[in-house]
């Protein structure tokens, strides 16, 4: 299979992965018994670097959707990775094994912290990004 058809393949996650992630991540189940926590959360206010009123609720939902944001960012870069040539693909060795890294990394961040959805994403999208990376090192202008 070809580095592009790879990160084609995994824009396409990464997209499922966003929608997933920001449809879910603020979502607490009243059966996880989690309520006064929760409330604590969104009722502890305070001030952070001079800024207005702050909760840890808020900056929970703010990171949530700062993740959401780079994942649909990761979606657009591996898209474009998959309209490169070949010849393109080979010179942005770096880029591909950096991106590939990052989720290797996620991936591992994932496993001690998360669960199995994220986990199954988290691996193939990183499966796919480092069989990308390998294809296009040695791929021939086609």
């Amino acid at each position: 299979m070809r580095a592009s058809t790879i990160y084609r393949i995994v824009a396409v996650l990464l997209v499922l992965h966003t929608a997933g992630h920001t449809i879910g991540f603020n979502h607490v189940d009243p059966a996880w018994g989690v309520d006064a926590p929760i409330a604590a959360l969104k009722s502890i206010h305070f001030t952070a670097g001079g800024t207005a009123d702050r909760t840890y609720w808020g900056f929970y939902m703010g990171f949530g959707y700062f993740c959401s944001i780079l994942l649909h960012l990761s979606a657009a870069l591996a898209w474009q990775l998959g309209r490169l040539s070949s010849a393109t693909l080979r010179s942005l060795q770096f880029l591909s094994w950096s991106f590939a890294t990052a989720f290797i990394l996620a991936t591992c961040v994932t496993w001690i912290y998360f669960f199995a959805a994220p986990l199954v994403f988290d691996s193939l999208i990183a499966l796919g990004l480092v069989a990308a990376a390998w294809r296009a090192r040695s791929e021939r202008a086609g």
